[in-house]
């Protein structure tokens, strides 16, 4: 089987490039370590081909540029430079929201991105909330390897996978997160209520160790 052409590579890896994208980059990169920057990325790469599948048009179903920053900022919760004072989904998009009316992005659209940000763990309900949700939260869950209801998972070919992660490696990348996510829930017991994603993966972590997203991610499809 052949891989991709360059052009049909270089399409797939090109970010927006726009003002507001590479803002976006460079608020993330310096406070996030690599895995998790790779992740974030990558969640927007995938789910651009989500949008595809689906017959989403971007300028026309969504706005890539408010695609990207949602999917970039979605785990800027647990960012280095954070205040650590809330859950990480709500903490990054509040943060994400701030960053993007600073910039003169109007609050209704900022607002979309604050939604997608702090649902993007709510399976059955981002879904529900619009375009933009349901891209990040597909998006993120083709990351892992998986997709709910693997509806989505066949989105991404081998050839355009293989071309994603030599772009943006996976270094480790489920184990590298749910240390950051456990870290930042471990400072406050407000950052990690019972039933959240923080807060069962700071409690598995605590009892086993070990836990069960990195368990079941070593049979997921990149074999995290």
């Amino acid at each position: 089987m052949t891989g991709p052409t360059h052009e049909a590579t270089a399409d797939l890896i090109t970010l927006p490039g726009t003002p507001l994208a590479d803002a976006v980059v460079n608020l993330i990169r310096p406070v996030e370590t690599p895995s998790v920057f790779n992740h974030s990325i990558r969640s927007y790469l995938f789910a651009r081909l989500v949008a595809d599948r689906l017959g989403l048009a971007a300028g026309h179903d969504y706005q890539d540029d408010l695609l990207f920053a949602a999917c970039a900022m979605h785990d800027l919760g647990v960012a280095a430079d954070g205040p650590h004072s809330q859950r990480f989904e709500v903490e990054g998009a509040d943060r994400a929201a701030a960053f993007l009316t600073d910039r003169g992005v109007p609050a209704a659209e900022a607002d979309q991105v604050w939604q997608a940000i702090a649902l993007h763990t709510s399976p059955g309900i981002a879904e529900r909330r619009g375009t933009l949700c349901l891209l990040v939260r597909e998006g993120v869950a083709l990351d892992f390897g998986r997709s709910p209801g693997t509806e989505h998972l066949d989105a991404v070919t081998d050839e355009q996978a293989d071309a994603v992660h030599a772009a943006y490696p996976r270094l480790d990348m489920i184990r590298a997160l749910t240390d950051a996510i456990v870290a930042q829930a471990a400072k406050d017991p407000g950052n990690a209520p019972w039933y959240t994603i923080p807060g069962e993966l700071l409690r598995e972590r605590e009892t086993f160790g070990r836990t069960r997203l990195e368990h079941t991610g070593r049979s997921s499809r990149w074999r995290d």
